[in-house]
């Protein structure tokens, strides 16, 4: 009882020694250590084993077999990977600026309509709360040959010819981009808005007493202040574009990242080599591919943007 007495004491006598900065630095580290544990179990562990899968070879029934570098030895002569790769980097190349351009054109336009522009905002930003399987076979019905599908419909009525786009293997990608921009395109619309109202209207005020043209309050003003929400958007954006999934499997599911893999994408190729052919070691080391890549974009935009 004494030792117990003594030893509050002292843990009281620690405590009241503290400074109120030191007091919330433990508090602030005490409420973030459940989440911190969680998020190291839910992603640290699972990417480190990924690592580790990754040197082995293992197809989930027996026990995985090291095997060293051999799936990445693989991987630089797979003719298939580096089909997908491609695709990946198209995907990212192409997406990234033109759902930005897109989105911030929109955003720069809707900021300046004051009738119905809630409304407005809110048609916008609905694809991006729909479903992709849905909207996957919405377009995917949109595709399909005369009389089936809207597109060549329109085509047809206009004397012009039909189209093959997802049974194309030059058409097929460009038509899986489409709607995944477009599923996009009101999430970052509202994050541009965001931006665009958070600069100070002092800034245009001063510039149109000057008699400066709206290109240059564009170019100087505008575009410069929205640095931060541009550098959030590049990311999020890029990251969106290189794990692209759903939209590639939903309209392509007769023959998934077709025709001849020219719309597969290296999630994917991960997906269909891990649960389909259950190589779970070469699975592995597509995952650890496509987690480098990822980290190296995301730096590089980080650090360009930034510098600029």
């Amino acid at each position: 009882m004494g030792l117990s007495v003594d030893h509050n004491r002292s843990g009281g006598r620690l405590w009241g020694g503290l400074t109120l900065r030191q007091k919330q630095v433990v508090w602030a580290w005490t409420f973030l250590a459940i989440p911190i544990l969680f998020y190291a179990l839910i992603r640290f562990y699972p990417t480190i084993e990924a690592f580790y899968i990754a040197t082995t070879n293992w197809n989930l029934l027996s026990k995985p077999g090291f095997v060293g570098l051999a799936n990445f030895k693989r991987l630089w002569s797979d003719v298939v990977f580096w089909q997908v790769f491609r695709n990946t980097a198209l995907y990212l190349l192409i997406g990234t600026p033109v759902s930005l351009i897109l989105a911030f054109t929109i955003a720069y336009h809707l900021d300046r309509v004051r009738f119905m522009h809630g409304f407005i905002r809110a048609l916008y930003f609905l694809p991006f709360l729909t479903t992709a399987a849905a909207m996957a076979w919405v377009w995917r019905w949109f595709y399909q040959p005369v009389p089936i599908g809207l597109i060549n419909d329109v085509l047809a009525g206009l004397g012009l010819p039909q189209q093959p786009f997802l049974r194309s293997t030059t058409q097929a990608l460009p038509s899986v981009l489409a709607p995944a921009i477009w599923a996009g395109l009101g999430f970052q619309v509202v994050i541009f808005l965001a931006g665009l109202r958070a600069i100070p209207t002092t800034y245009y005020e001063a510039a149109r007493i000057d008699g400066v043209s709206d290109f240059t309050i564009l170019r100087r003003i505008t575009i410069p202040l929205l640095k931060p929400t541009i550098i959030f958007l590049v990311v999020f954006s890029s990251i969106g574009f290189l794990r692209i999934f759903d939209q590639v499997y939903n309209m392509t599911s007769g023959d998934p990242g077709g025709p001849l893999n020219a719309t597969k994408p290296l999630v994917l190729m991960i997906y269909q080599t891990a649960f389909s052919s259950f190589d779970m070691g070469y699975a592995a080391a597509q995952t650890v591919v496509l987690f480098l890549v990822l980290l190296v974009v995301s730096l590089l935009q980080l650090r360009l943007l930034r510098d600029r």
